[in-house]
């Protein structure tokens, strides 16, 4: 009676792991933050699920709203949201009785040449079996199956947005390498018109065979800068094709950062990534399906009760076959007693892994903070550099200019015109590469904060 005893109340527990709610995932001890470190105003948008729209330009939303439509990646993801809803129609069967339909016929005969005797058997029959939930193993095995469906569902948005962001960030890399090529094809043409003018004075005396040497290296250092950027912008072209799910080297015509807005994104609160970031909705997915699959290893150690029901009938002729039919009906226990510690080894099994996903979950929102920290500092750090990178460049330019007339007038030497030419283009280019930083921030940081998705709030159980 005490073994017995002790089952029941092994059961109970079995039991009531299946109801635990979704809000354990959200009741775990995490240190959030009430804001983050950056102020970024209060003149600002919400993210929309169109992001990529604030931009402002049609060449880029139309790459993404292709991208989204042929990515090899988002088409493995709904392949995979397909197979989980399969495995959770198959798990939502388990808690309806199986009915099974049979019809056949046998033909006997003696192997006695002696004995004349041939038979002909006809059945017909309905058969119906059901296992009676009494610990919750089959409805553990189906909020597992749904669970698993969900996070399925949150990873193609992952997906998604992963792949959004990412055509995103191969454009701006393309615009900024087109832009970073025509600075120095500029600067290559300008050295070599400072070359005519060296040559010019060296013809006369009044330039130094060194001199020389050194405009001609410059005008050469040039040349293999812009051999360099167009490298780079060919690359850019292919990793942008890749994703686009074209391969096409025609897909960027904008030739400057400069005719792009700065989006201008409302970051909210520390705590809406909860709600707004499908990773994070996956790892609470994936922890509530491990948290189902530890109840049926617990009810698997319990005994299981099925019922079985049955009617059909039997004759030697087809025509007299539904004369007699006959029912049955039979319950039946079967209760585990050794199996040398395989279910409890399942159900060990079984809560390492849900302990593993509840460090997982924890990661995942950690990391969710991060990223979104870190995006804000890219912006903030990207807008001040541009602030004092415009005066840079102009005051460079400004020496430019200065420079190349007080070189042709003799008052300075070639060597401060090239230095005051290197530092120009060289301000000129980083000029570029810092609005590219900014660019690149906005789309970090749109996606750090989800893309504008938002998880759907859960209706009440049926």
């Amino acid at each position: 009676m005490y073994k017995w005893n002790a089952a029941l109340a092994a059961l109970a527990l079995a039991g009531c792991a299946t109801t635990q709610s979704s809000d354990e995932a959200r009741r775990m001890s995490l240190d959030i933050p009430h804001a983050w470190d950056q102020e970024q105003g209060t003149a600002r948008e919400e993210v929309s699920t169109r992001w990529w729209h604030s931009f402002g330009s049609p060449e880029l939303s139309a790459l993404v709203e292709q991208a989204r439509a042929q990515s090899l990646d988002v088409a493995a993801a709904v392949a995979r949201v397909q197979q989980a809803d399969a495995r959770a129609a198959y798990a939502r069967a388990g808690l309806v009785p199986e009915v099974n339909a049979d019809f056949g016929g046998t033909r006997s005969a003696a192997l006695d040449s002696q004995t004349e005797r041939n038979v002909s058997t006809w059945r017909v029959g309905l058969s119906s079996s059901y296992e009676l939930d009494f610990w919750g193993r089959q409805r553990a095995l189906k909020d597992a199956a749904e669970s698993s469906r969900q996070a399925s569902v949150f990873d193609q948005e992952t997906v998604r947005l992963t792949v959004t962001a990412s055509v995103a960030q191969a454009w701006l890399q393309c615009v900024g390498l087109r832009e970073r090529v025509a600075i120095a094809q500029l600067n290559f043409e300008v050295s070599e018109r400072l070359l005519k003018l060296v040559e010019s004075r060296a013809r006369y005396g009044a330039a130094t065979p060194v001199e020389l040497a050194q405009q001609r290296g410059q005008v050469a250092a040039q040349q293999r800068v812009v051999a360099l950027l167009r490298k780079q912008l060919a690359d850019a072209h292919a990793v942008l094709a890749l994703l686009s799910g074209q391969w096409t080297m025609d897909l960027v015509s904008e030739t400057s950062l400069s005719n792009l807005a700065i989006p201008s994104i409302r970051e909210g609160t520390p705590a809406d990534l909860m709600t707004h970031r499908p990773d994070v909705a996956k790892a609470e997915a994936q922890l509530l399906a491990a948290n189902a699959n530890l109840a049926v290893a617990r009810a698997a150690m319990l005994p299981r009760v099925t019922l079985t029901a049955g009617l059909g009938s039997e004759s030697e002729k087809l025509r007299n076959l539904l004369e007699n039919p006959l029912s049955s009906l039979a319950a039946g226990i079967l209760a585990p007693i050794f199996d040398a510690g395989r279910l409890a080894s399942n159900r060990s099994l079984a809560a390492a892994q849900k302990q593993e996903l509840v460090v997982g979950y924890r990661k995942a929102i950690l990391q969710a903070f991060n990223d979104v920290q870190v995006a804000l500092n890219a912006v903030d750090g990207s807008e001040k550099q541009a602030v004092v990178q415009a005066q840079e460049v102009a005051q460079a330019q400004k020496a430019l200019s200065l420079a190349e007339s007080r070189y042709k007038a003799g008052a300075d030497n070639l060597q401060t015109l090239l230095d005051v030419q290197r530092v120009a283009y060289q301000s000129r280019d980083l000029a570029v590469q810092i609005r590219q930083e900014r660019l690149q921030a906005s789309i970090a940081l749109y996606r750090a904060l989800g893309g504008g998705w938002r998880q759907a709030p859960q209706g009440p159980e049926g």
